[in-house]
């Protein structure tokens, strides 16, 4: 036992810095996303959606891509669809759970963005029936992808108001665009750097516990990949920015069909096993509409929301041992 305790020690070290670089990482994404919306006088929603989605879904888009390119096609698929779930859940939950105070929800974003988000989930669904995710059909969602970028621009701006004014803090209001972009992508940078030191170290430590790479696989790296989701949503919710928090989630949902599944499929068409298609599938959807109903349900989102999404989280995790690893 002698080095591996060791290595444990280090691997364990390199956790508690990791988690210390994350926070003060999304500290400098939040902020410098927030800073944006003000500049760009756009919703921070927008921005979460957007922006924030894009730089929080760059683990899962590299490890979905990279795992499509070296023919582990269920990987990818299965990173992407299993990020969904525990966006909708663990990191919504625990920002919501962690909240000062009750995050509201803007009626108009989440019937836009909603319908959308369950509109592509379905689509993928069904073009994945038959077992195969071809590259056409990646091509066809990557190509929904720019449409929704484009519709999303021309919508916010035939509906442009101001809404930052009025609750940024003030220190968010000096320096200039350029310098609150810097601060947006240096803190991109450390917590999509920092994830990747803490997803080595948690899949080291859990294999030398014993867990297999299967239940490594769908536990650890699927939430070491959300991990930016989770940690952004937690600072953006306890700093007052439930929007732009829900703004994230969706956003990262939506990417994570259009754009990870759709490239990982033209790079190389994913095949996988109906018998897993039709259990991730239908978690996914499911947790989605749980997650729009409850959002939809007073336009805000309670506690209680937060720990009912939480023990979904757990029946998923305690199903997934019962149906693949009993």
């Amino acid at each position: 036992m002698g080095i591996l305790p060791d290595s444990i020690l280090i691997h364990l070290l390199v956790l508690g810095a990791s988690f210390l670089i994350l926070s003060k990482s999304a500290d400098f994404l939040v902020d410098g996303a927030v800073s944006i919306a003000y500049r760009l006088n756009v919703p921070k929603m927008l921005i979460g959606v957007i922006l924030v989605g894009f730089a929080t879904t760059a683990p899962e888009f590299t490890v979905s891509l990279m795992s499509a390119i070296r023919g582990f096609p269920e990987i990818a698929l299965g990173n992407a669809l299993g990020s969904v779930i525990v966006d909708d859940t663990l990191a919504l939950a625990l920002g919501i759970v962690l909240s000062p105070t009750v995050i509201r929800i803007e009626k108009r974003s989440l019937r836009r963005f909603g319908i959308l988000l369950l509109g592509v989930d379905l689509l993928a669904f069904a073009l994945s029936l038959n077992g195969i995710l071809t590259r056409l059909e990646g091509l066809l969602l990557v190509v929904l992808l720019v449409m929704y970028l484009v519709w999303i621009v021309i919508v916010e701006k035939k509906d442009h108001r101001l809404n930052a004014g009025e609750d940024v803090d003030a220190h968010l209001r000096v320096g200039s665009l350029t310098m609150q972009l810097l601060r947006f992508f240096a803190g991109v940078g450390g917590v999509i750097l920092a994830s990747e030191f803490l997803i080595d170290s948690a899949v080291f430590i859990a294999a030398y516990f014993g867990a297999s790479k299967a239940v490594i696989g769908l536990t650890v790296v699927a939430i070491g990949t959300s991990i930016p989701e989770i940690v952004t949503c937690i600072v953006a919710a306890r700093r007052g920015h439930g929007d732009l928090a829900f703004g994230d989630i969706i956003g990262a949902d939506i990417l994570n069909v259009l754009w990870i599944i759709g490239t990982a499929a033209l790079a190389n068409p994913i095949t996988v096993s109906r018998y897993i298609i039709l259990f991730a599938f239908p978690w996914m959807i499911g947790v989605v509409v749980l997650m729009l109903l409850l959002a939809r349900w007073g336009y805000s989102l309670k506690p209680w929301k937060g720990y009912l999404l939480i023990a979904v989280y757990i029946v998923y995790l305690a199903l997934i041992f019962v149906r693949f690893y009993t």
